[in-house]
């Protein structure tokens, strides 16, 4: 049994469960408990404070967890990064008052900076030689200048609206995160299988995202200059239809850039193009 550390509640926690869901793990219904077994997969989940996730992996309470690389680089504990999972996404700035002119990092020397990542503030204000005072807050690091108790902050960002309702502007980005999937480094060799075959599944789905698969009818004129245009991930398949001169033409594309792929592909000839979500890719 491999044990998985998640978010207990908030955006992580929804975007983990989701993964998991789509990777085939149905976990054990019922009411919220600490640690959740799934029925049909040799995992258990068990629901922790993100920033308890570093530790809870280091120490072996879990074997894996999925964590905001924050979290993981704040904690500095000995936990391996296994895969980059890509969502989550935020990133750790530094933000002064909106009014205030700002010129460079040097403006933060003899300043007080409120943070809940005063390691990872520390390093970078060490490697730029600013001497500047920490002030740790856990929680509502925003309001620290307003009331007095900071000159600037070093937080989370991901929008950004946060900042502007509480009069800040973001002037330096020290790091940008993501969610992680994160080991501890001596697991057994029965667990070390569980986790190929569990990160075998998340590639899979991964993979899949803001993928299309499109059929079309292709002229047999301008297959080559058709598949020239296809980013697709080999060669696409080619079955000759009954009316002759004619092809259907099937391929895997990109969500970006996907209108874009269609119109050259209808002005080389393409006819009744189908477009059909993908929900797992395997290679």
């Amino acid at each position: 049994m491999l044990r998985i550390a998640v978010q207990a509640k908030g955006r992580l926690y929804e975007e983990t469960m989701s993964l998991l869901t789509e990777s085939g793990i149905k976990l054990e219904s019922g009411k919220r408990l600490l640690l959740l077994p799934a029925r049909n997969f040799p995992l258990e989940v068990l629901f922790l404070r993100d920033d308890d996730i570093p530790q809870s992996v280091a120490d072996g309470v879990a074997d894996i967890g999925i964590v905001g690389e924050n979290e993981y680089a704040e904690k500095k504990k000995n936990a391996i990064i296994t895969r980059r999972l890509g969502f989550s996404k935020c990133r750790l700035s530094l933000a002064v008052p909106k009014e205030l002119e700002y010129k460079g990092i040097s403006w933060f020397n003899n300043k007080v900076i409120a943070t809940s990542y005063p390691e990872i503030l520390k390093d970078f204000l060490t490697e730029n030689n600013v001497k500047a005072d920490i002030h740790v807050i856990t929680g509502s690091v925003e309001i620290a200048p307003g009331i007095g108790l900071a000159d600037a902050i070093f937080d989370i960002v991901s929008s950004g609206s946060t900042l502007v309702t509480n009069h800040l502007k973001e002037v330096e980005v020290i790091m940008k995160s993501e969610a992680l999937l994160i080991q501890h480094p001596d697991l057994s060799d029965a667990k070390l299988h569980i986790l190929d075959e569990l990160l075998f599944r998340i590639a899979s789905v991964q993979m899949a995202e803001d993928k299309k698969y499109v059929l079309m009818n292709v002229p047999t004129d301008n297959i080559q200059k058709i598949i020239e245009v296809l980013p697709g991930m080999k060669s696409p398949t080619i079955m000759p239809l009954a009316k002759e001169g004619w092809n259907s033409l099937h391929a895997v594309i990109d969500e970006k850039g996907f209108w874009e792929v269609i119109g050259k592909l209808k002005a080389l000839g393409a006819e009744g193009i189908l477009v059909i979500p993908i929900e797992k890719m395997i290679l």
